[in-house]
Parts: C-alpha cells; structure tokens; sequence
C-alpha cells in the first residue's frame, strides 16, 4: 500500500508540464560585465552614473574643440580666423623641431636611423614568436645604448660629425633620457635591494643611506645639484657635459625608488624558497639569480612599470636646467610670435600630453599583458 501510495504520488508530481522558469543571468558578455563591475551594488551604480553623467557634460567640448571645430589646414592665418578650436597646423608645420630638436638638418638621418632601429628591436622582443629575442634583448640593452650615443654625438673617425649635446632636444632627448634611466635603474636596483638586505653590516649600511639620501630629495633639487653644484667639485679646467650630469642623476634617482620596489617583491617570497635553495647547495649567487629573483620581480611587475612610467614623465623636469626635451621645445616655439595665437599654447600642451599618454598607456598595457602570461594577479 505504502508503495502504491508513492507511486500516486509521483505520478501526480510529474503530470502535466512544468511552469516556465526565467533564463539564467548571463555571466558573460558587456551587459553582464557592467553588472558585475559598474552596478553591482548602489554605491557603484552611483559612482557610474556620475561618471557618465560628468563625461557627457566634459567629452562633447572636448571633442569639439580637438577635433570637429580645429583647424587642420591653413596655417596660422586660419587659426587666427578661428581660434576657438585647435591650432593642428602649429604641430603639423613644426613637428620636425618637436622631434629633433636643434639637430643639425644635414645629420637628422642618424636619429631616424635610431629610431627604426629601436621600433624594430621593441617590436621583436614584445612579440612571441620572433626567434632569437634573448639575443635581441641583450642587444638592446647593452649595444645600441652605445650604438646609439655614438650615432648621436658623432665620431671623426668614423667619418660622423660631431653634434654637441645643447643641440639635441624635442622627442629625442626625452627618449634619451628615459631610455637611459630604465637601463640604468633596473639593474642598479636590484643591486641596492640585495644590498639593503645583505647580512654584511656595512653593504647593508651603504645601500640604505645612498636608497633613503636619493629618496629623500625632489629630482628638482637633484637637477640643479647635477648641474650648479656638482661642476664646483671638479678640478680647473675639467668639464663634465650638461645631458651626461642630468642622465646620472635621473638614473640615480630612479634606482633607488627601482630598490625598494623590488626590495618589496623579495619580503613577498616565502622563507621556505630559501631555505630550499640553500638545502640544494646553492651558493648565494645562484640562488638569488635561478630562484628567488624571478620569483621576486614577477611579483613586482606591476611596480617596476609604474617606476618606469613615472620616470618618463619626470623627464619634462629637465627643463629647469636649460635642456629642451619634448615639452621644453613646444613651449619654446609658443613663444613665436608668430603663432602668437590663443589657441596654440593649447594645442602645444594637448600634443604633448597625448604623445605622453600614448607612450605610458602602451608600457602600462604591455605589463598589464605580462602579469596575465605569468599569472602574477587576478585578471581585471
């Protein structure tokens, strides 16, 4: 009986069809990014809606007066004629200045020479299946830097006229001087935060006073130290150039933000890797190079760029110590009168910032695309 029961019960269960029930909520797709990163709770559906809100009120004038009401041709006369939007041609009539500088016109090609060469060999190491990039990359880090000086300087023997340092400037010298900074903070970083934690008193000592001294002072003052103060200390008759002193004090200066940051990623490493390495025999050396160094500046990726962005941005600071970087030139050639024009200064300071974001967004989104290849962090 009891199973005859059941067996009513269940036929009575599954009679007739089943009430439609609503489609899952779709986990993948814009709509359901939105929901889970813009609205998902009311503080951030708020927030959204602000930002938009405020995007909508800024973007429209901005677009307008960048793009839709600019003046593209013309030159200065059509600038003059419309001034309420960007003065494009200002860029388009000096963009040669903005690049080179005051190079010598006759010379220029050796700096367009560098620069393919280096579009070609930071394509070649970004992308994955070009062969030989560990070749490639220790060519651009320890060659061209030297291929790359004595093309810019100019060498009598190799038939290469010389062109002194007060006439490079515009794009050049801020890739110059970044590019030197990075090669030079990296490694002399790594170096400083070993030396921090090193067990030998006296290393350990000099390694925190030359991180917290450089750490301690603005890179203004480091500039104006590079360049006043420091030629004081130097023998009659020596000279020192100008760019060299400001190079070192950029890289000095970064390298020490560069040491604790990878100092950071070396206290993020589990004690038991060195208890390991030392448990396998490893001289100290070997250790830190095969083990916990790649575990060290994976982690620290992320602060590594952003040391790297910061420091291209900070290039724009040699201005105070007369050298004419990107910014340094389109502000100088503001003060044309011929271009004297309300529209330029505008213009001039949204090239530079442009070409600024450009170059940290495309560092900023190579790392991005490293920690997801290493699985340093959560995808975002």
């Amino acid at each position: 009986m009891a199973t005859d029961g059941n067996t009513a019960s269940r036929a009575v269960v599954h009679a007739g069809d089943l009430p439609d029930k609503p489609a899952p909520i779709a986990t993948e797709g814009a709509l359901a990014w939105m929901r889970d990163n813009l609205f998902n709770n009311v503080l951030n559906s708020v927030l959204t809606v602000s930002a938009l809100a405020l995007v909508l009120y800024v973007l429209p004038g901005a677009l307008g007066w960048l793009i839709f009401n600019a003046n593209w041709t013309g030159g200065a006369e059509a600038c003059r004629a419309n001034p309420d939007g960007a003065c494009w041609p200002f860029v388009t009539t000096r963009w040669e200045q903005f690049l080179y500088g005051f190079y010598e016109k006759s010379e220029r090609w050796r700096i367009d020479i560098l620069l393919v060469v280096l579009a070609i060999g930071v394509a070649w190491m970004v992308w994955e299946k070009m062969p030989a990039r560990r070749l490639v990359a220790m060519f651009m880090l320890f060659i061209y830097p030297v291929f790359a000086f004595i093309m810019l300087y100019g060498n009598e023997t190799l038939g290469l006229p010389i062109v002194e340092t007060p006439q490079w400037g515009g794009f050049t010298l801020t890739l110059v001087i970044a590019l030197s900074g990075i090669v030079v903070s990296l490694p002399l970083g790594v170096l400083l935060a070993l030396g921090r934690r090193s067990s030998m008193p006296i290393i350990s000592l000099l390694s925190t006073i030359f991180i917290e001294f450089w750490r301690g002072i603005p890179l203004v003052a480091v500039l104006f130290m590079a360049t006043i103060m420091f030629p004081l200390f130097l023998p009659a008759g020596v000279t020192f150039d100008q760019l060299l002193r400001a190079v070192i004090g950029v890289a000095l200066f970064a390298s020490a933000y560069m040491a604790e940051v990878v100092r950071g990623g070396l206290q993020a490493i589990p004690k038991g890797q060195y208890e390991g390495a030392m448990a396998l025999g490893l001289p100290f050396g070997n250790m830190m190079r095969l083990i916990i160094l790649p575990q060290a500046l994976k982690i620290v990726i992320p602060g590594i760029v952003n040391t790297f962005i910061g420091l291209f941005k900070d290039t724009t600071l040699v201005l105070i110590i007369a050298l004419f970087d990107l910014l340094g030139i389109v502000q100088a050639s503001i003060a044309d009168p011929n271009w004297s024009i309300k529209s330029v200064p505008y213009t001039g300071y949204a090239f530079v910032a442009i070409v600024f974001w450009i170059c940290c967004y495309s560092m900023a989104r190579y790392s991005r695309y490293i920690e997801d290849k290493l699985h340093t962090g959560h995808k975002r």
